[in-house]
C-alpha cells in the first residue's frame, strides 16, 4: 500500500460524517412531512399545557384528576405527573420537539430557500430567439423597441440590466424581497422556538399571598427552570395597602395593590398601584393581581392594647368565600366567640360558642359579648399574587415582529422579463413565482403600449433618450 493511499482512505474516512449529513441525516430534517408532524405535536401539547393547570400542588392534581372515574378513561393525576403534562413547557420531550422543529426548518433554510435566493440573483440574458419560447409568456413584435420597453419597465418599477457590449439585450426584475421573504420567516419562527426554550431553562413562577401591610421576598417558587438566575435575593416587595372597589350591587368591580420594591436598606426604589391586567414589573421580574383574600381582623377588648388575629378561608363545599377566626372573650380563653367575614366592606358577624348569631357589627363599631366590650376596628384584606420572570419574552416578541414583516414580505412576486432586439423584431417574455394572472395582465399592458407606438416615434423617442 502506498502512502497515496493510505492517505485517501484517511480522507474518506474523515468524510463519512458529512456524507452521512449530507445523504442521510438532511433528507430527513428537511422533508416537509416531518415538519408538519412535529408541528402538529407542538401545537397538540401546547394545547395540552394550556387546558391542564400548570405548577399546581400534587394534592391538586389527585382531588381534580382522580382514578376512578379517569378523565377520558385514561387521563389520572398519576399519568400527569409521570408524563410530565404538570409543567409540559419544561418537559425535556417538549424541549426535544422544539429543538427537533427548529433545526429541521434551519437545515430547509440552508439547502432550499438559500439557493433559491442565490439562483433568484444569477440571471443571463436571452440571445437566441429560441429561448423566448420555453417562457410562460412571451411574444415576438415587428413594432417597438429596447429603449421604449426600457421606460415602460421603469414606471412598472423594474430594476433593468443592460449589456454595454451588446445593447440588443434587457433583462429586467423586481420583487427579488419575495425571495427572501420565506427565509425571514424560518428565522422567525426560529427565534421564537428559541425564545420559548430560553424562558423554560431560565424562568420561574411563583405565587404569594401577602396581607396588607407586610413586605416579602419571593420565596413561594411553584415551578422554576434549571437555570433560572433570577429569583430577586437583594430585594423585596411591600404592599403598602390593599383594598377592593365594589358594585351598587355587592359585586367586585376591582381589586388594587398599592406597592413598594425596597432594597436591602429598606429604602424605597420603584412604587405602583397595580390591578388586574397592569402589573409592576422590576428587573424582569413581574407581579400580576390574580387574587384576594381575607388575612385577619383588629380587635380591642374594653381599653385593652389593639389585637391582630389572623383569619383562615373556611370550607364552604362551594358556596361562597367566608373567612373566619376564634376571639377569647376571657383571660383563661374558656369562652369566646367565633368571627366571620366574606368580603372586606367591613361587615363582621359574631357567633357564640353554640353557633347562634351573636350580632352583625361594622368595622369601627363594639359589641356587648360574654360581659366584654369589643370592638371590631378593621378587617386586613390580603393580595394574592402571581410572580413570573420569562428571560425569553424579548426573542419571542422579536421572532414574532420578523414572523410577520415575513409573511408580509413573501406576498411580493418575483418577477423576471427579457427582452432581445433583433432587426426589426423585437422579442420580449417574462414569468414569475406567484400572481400568475397579475403579471399576465402587466405583461399584456406592456406589450400593448410597445404595440400601439409607431415606429417613427420610437426612434423619435430612441433619439430624445
Amino acid at each position: 500500500m502506498t502512502l497515496e493511499d493510505s492517505a485517501s482512505k484517511e480522507i474518506k474516512w474523515w468524510a463519512i460524517p458529512g456524507q452521512f449529513l449530507r445523504q442521510e441525516l438532511l433528507p430527513v430534517l428537511t422533508n416537509l412531512r416531518l415538519a408538519i408532524a412535529l408541528l402538529l405535536l407542538i401545537a397538540i401539547f401546547s394545547s395540552t399545557g394550556t387546558v391542564i393547570e400548570q405548577g399546581q400542588s400534587p394534592g391538586f392534581y389527585q382531588a381534580n384528576y382522580p382514578e376512578h372515574p379517569a378523565l377520558f378513561g385514561f387521563l389520572t393525576w398519576k399519568v400527569i405527573q409521570v408524563v410530565g403534562l404538570d409543567h409540559v413547557y419544561r418537559t425535556w420531550w417538549f424541549l426535544a420537539l422544539l429543538i427537533l422543529f427548529g433545526t429541521s426548518l434551519t437545515a430547509c433554510s440552508f439547502t432550499r430557500q438559500l439557493p433559491a435566493l442565490k439562483a433568484a440573483q444569477r440571471w443571463k440574458y436571452y440571445e437566441e430567439p429560441r429561448q423566448f419560447k420555453k417562457l410562460a409568456l412571451s411574444a415576438e413584435l415587428d413594432t417597438g423597441s429596447l429603449d421604449s420597453l426600457h421606460q415602460i419597465l421603469q414606471k412598472h418599477r423594474y430594476k433593468i440590466f443592460q449589456d454595454q457590449e451588446k445593447e440588443n439585450l434587457l433583462y429586467a426584475r423586481k420583487g427579488i424581497v419575495g425571495r427572501i421573504g420565506p427565509i425571514i420567516v424560518h428565522i422567525g419562527i426560529v427565534a421564537i422556538l428559541l425564545g420559548g426554550i430560553w424562558g423554560a431553562m431560565t424562568g420561574f413562577l411563583a405565587q404569594e399571598m401577602v396581607a396588607s401591610g407586610d413586605t416579602f421576598k419571593v420565596t413561594n417558587i411553584v415551578d422554576a427552570g434549571p437555570l433560572a438566575a433570577q429569583i430577586p435575593k437583594d430585594w423585596s416587595v411591600r404592599v403598602n395597602r390593599f383594598w377592593i372597589d365594589y358594585t351598587p350591587s355587592g359585586g367586585i368591580d376591582q381589586f388594587y395593590s398599592d406597592m413598594s420594591v425596597l432594597n436591602n436598606q429598606g429604602e424605597e426604589v420603584d412604587h405602583k398601584k397595580i390591578f388586574v391586567n397592569e402589573p409592576l414589573r422590576y428587573h424582569g421580574i413581574t407581579f400580576y393581581q390574580t387574587d384576594w383574600g381575607i388575612a385577619g381582623v383588629r380587635v380591642q377588648y374594653n381599653n385593652s392594647p389593639i389585637f391582630q388575629l389572623p383569619m383562615a378561608q373556611l370550607n364552604t363545599n362551594g358556596n361562597g368565600r367566608i373567612w373566619g377566626t376564634w376571639v377569647p372573650t376571657k383571660p383563661d380563653l374558656s369562652e369566646g366567640v367565633s368571627l366571620l367575614a366574606k368580603d372586606l366592606q367591613g361587615m363582621v358577624l359574631i357567633y357564640d360558642a353554640t353557633g347562634k348569631l351573636v350580632d352583625t357589627v361594622r368595622t369601627g363599631m363594639f359589641t356587648e359579648v360574654n360581659g366584654v366590650k369589643l370592638k371590631i376596628l378593621d378587617v386586613i384584606g390580603s393580595t394574592g399574587l402571581q410572580i413570573k420572570a420569562d428571560p425569553g419574552i424579548p426573542i419571542v416578541y422579536s421572532g414574532f415582529g420578523l414572523l410577520m414583516l415575513g409573511v408580509v414580505m413573501s406576498y411580493f412576486s418575483h418577477s423576471q422579463i427579457w427582452a432581445l432586439q433583433k432587426g426589426d423584431r423585437l422579442y420580449v417574455g417574462g414569468k414569475t413565482n406567484r400572481a400568475q394572472v397579475a403579471f399576465e395582465q402587466e405583461v399584456l399592458e406592456i406589450l400593448d403600449r410597445l404595440s400601439s407606438q409607431p415606429k417613427g416615434e420610437e426612434k423619435e423617442a430612441a433619439i430624445e433618450v
